[in-house]
């Protein structure tokens, strides 16, 4: 079975629309079209699921910059989807956001706070003071200068 890319359909497409532009080519398993969760309209594009490749290829070669509906359709292999657990997030801890990975959450106190304590280093220190006055570099070049 090989998934197929739809790109590019007009947003007022349906499935058998799509499902009978390929089924020309080969058999179709399964059409998907996506839409927006919000308005429920389609956002114009869909996946389509081959049950042989060799057909599948056949209906890239075919389909792949022709018309339907007044737009010109991007057909190509499906890529695979990059899990949703891998994404950061904004998380709230402790008073303040911070960006965090979805990691299953510990469940003793000590291994929180070690996580906790990780994603909130302090930054390092980006100035010195010198030894004879104790001031920073930049206090001590602003008393020269002016004076």
């Amino acid at each position: 079975m090989k998934s197929l890319y739809v790109g590019n359909l007009p947003h007022s497409t349906i499935e058998p629309e799509v499902r009978n532009l390929f089924e020309v080519h080969g058999a179709v398993e399964k059409v998907i079209l996506v839409t927006d969760r919000d308005t429920g309209r389609s956002r114009g594009f869909g996946f389509v699921e081959m049950t042989n490749a060799s057909e599948a290829d056949k209906a890239i070669a075919a389909l792949n910059g022709t018309d339907l509906g007044g737009r010109t359709l991007t057909v190509n292999e499906a890529k695979t989807q990059v899990g949703r657990s891998q994404w950061r997030r904004p998380a709230f801890w402790r008073g303040r956001w911070s960006w965090a990975r979805r990691l299953p959450w510990p469940s003793t106190t000590a291994a929180r706070t070690a996580l906790v304590a990780f994603e909130h280093k302090a930054p390092e220190r980006t100035h010195t003071a010198t030894e004879t006055t104790g001031q920073s570099r930049a206090q001590e070049s602003t008393k020269t200068a002016g004076g």
